[in-house]
């Protein structure tokens, strides 16, 4: 596998030939099918102008909803409102205020600690975990928690570190993936065996090249906390609870939490949440918060969990992600400083790219009302500059187009230059479609290594 990084060679996309997600809606999509066509190619032009024109490219190109495409690219201005690559803005410290709290006012994050939404003069909530079960496995020493919630299931996590550890470490809080099973959440990334489901070693060797990278990262000197995130494995929708829909996809007639883990039962529940999306989603949004911001506060929560460890030396923090962990890394790392160190895995590009192109490719945690008004999508996570930040992609990513990806990397670079931080950037491109094998496995531990332990 090669890898090209953006102080480096730029990609021909004029090479990439599209790639089409399965239409499941969902971030981790099955391998699909090969366009007739490539994408439209970028006029060749310096990167600013290239930014700048990105309405005008839409215009001239088909959409994933026809004629309406060009007409919607041109709603937002490019750049954003509140983009920090607009000339008005010369001070980071006055941009990041305000365009952080115009991001929380769209995502509407709840507090977790009562029924409202979060306030920044409101204390959130203070947890204390309950060790469910501890033990050692191949070397590393693994805490198996479990803290109530408000609302749903408890959520279950586990913390692994070495098992000769002394003093406290660097904490990585492990972002699980989407990947169309929402059965299971850590278990995707973390190796125990009595709990390693054949389904989850399949699911290992086709996205994580049959690595467990939460058990290899916390064995290389780190402390590594992974949980269930909101409609996930534990904190995940249950047919007991549902009040019945009748009709649909998202039909629950004939459903049942009996005997959960049959793979025939798992491949069940896993199509049926994956229709209940859009009805999550709205409801949510009838209450007036959004689905990332709900899983913004769960993750917020789970770093307090790690951050007050006495293990965990907190100001020695990182998060990381593949595709749906990618996308939580974007928000999470994006609006909390405590993230010290961030790597985005597969999930990088623009909203032009999700308008235009691929919004079918991905989950509704994706999506809050009007935020593309005041920011990229790129820019959700350049709110953390000048904070060492890692964005790893592949070129044959099915779920995004390549000139977006690649156009998402320079806007990324351009935020770091101007705040005079370029060394705390990096965007990486790997062959190969949607994954975090161990190359980039590998070069995430180098990255975290060198601006958490040195």
């Amino acid at each position: 596998m090669t890898k090209n990084t953006t102080e480096h060679a730029a990609l021909d996309r004029r090479n990439f030939i599209a790639k089409s997600a399965a239409a499941t809606g969902l971030a981790a999509a099955a391998p699909s099918a090969l366009l007739s066509a490539c994408l439209p190619v970028a006029t060749a032009a310096p990167e600013t102008e290239q930014l700048g024109v990105a309405t005008k490219e839409a215009a001239r190109s088909n959409s994933i909803i026809g004629a309406y495409g060009s007409w919607a690219s041109q709603l937002s201005s490019s750049p954003a409102r509140l983009s920090w690559l607009r000339p008005e803005y010369t001070d980071v410290v006055t941009w990041r205020a305000e365009a952080r709290v115009k991001v929380l006012d769209c995502l509407a994050p709840p507090n977790l600690s009562s029924s409202t939404l979060e306030s920044p003069t409101e204390p959130r909530r203070s947890i204390t975990p309950a060790v469910t079960r501890r033990r050692t496995h191949d070397g590393l020493l693994f805490e198996e928690l479990e803290w109530s919630m408000p609302c749903g299931m408890p959520t279950q996590a586990v913390v692994i570190k070495p098992a000769d550890a002394t003093g406290p470490l660097p904490g990585i809080l492990a972002l699980h993936d989407h990947g169309g099973k929402k059965y299971f959440g850590w278990r995707k990334i973390v190796d125990l065996p009595e709990q390693n489901h054949p389904l989850m070693l399949q699911h290992r060797h086709d996205y994580y090249e049959g690595r467990a990278w939460a058990n290899e990262f916390a064995r290389r000197g780190y402390v590594v906390l992974a949980h269930d995130v909101f409609a996930f494995g534990s904190r995940r929708v249950l047919f007991e609870d549902m009040h019945e829909i009748p009709w649909g996809g998202s039909s629950t007639r004939e459903k049942s939490d009996q005997s959960p883990e049959l793979e025939e039962n798992i491949a069940t529940y896993n199509t049926w949440a994956s229709e209940h999306e859009h009805v999550m989603s709205k409801s949510l949004l009838c209450a007036g918060t959004t689905w990332p911001g709900v899983v913004l506060s769960e993750d917020r929560l789970a770093l307090d969990v790690l951050a007050a460890r006495d293990d965990v030396d907190p100001q020695r923090l990182a998060c990381a992600g593949l595709s749906g962990g990618g996308l939580r890394t974007v928000y999470l790392a994006g609006l909390d400083d405590r993230v010290r160190c961030a790597n985005c895995v597969g999930f990088m590009s623009t909203w032009r790219d999700f308008l235009m192109y691929k919004a079918y490719t991905h989950t509704w945690m994706t999506y809050a009302p009007l935020l593309p008004q005041y920011l990229d999508f790129p820019e959700i996570l350049g709110l953390r500059v000048p904070l060492p930040t890692l964005v790893q992609s592949c070129t044959e990513d099915a779920l995004y187009t390549l000139p977006e990806m690649q156009r998402a990397d320079r806007m990324l670079r351009e935020v770091f230059d101007k705040t005079g931080a370029s060394d705390r950037y990096r965007g990486e491109f790997y062959s190969g479609g949607h994954k975090f094998d161990i190359e980039m496995q590998e070069s995430a531990i180098t990255w975290f290594d060198r601006w958490l332990k040195s």
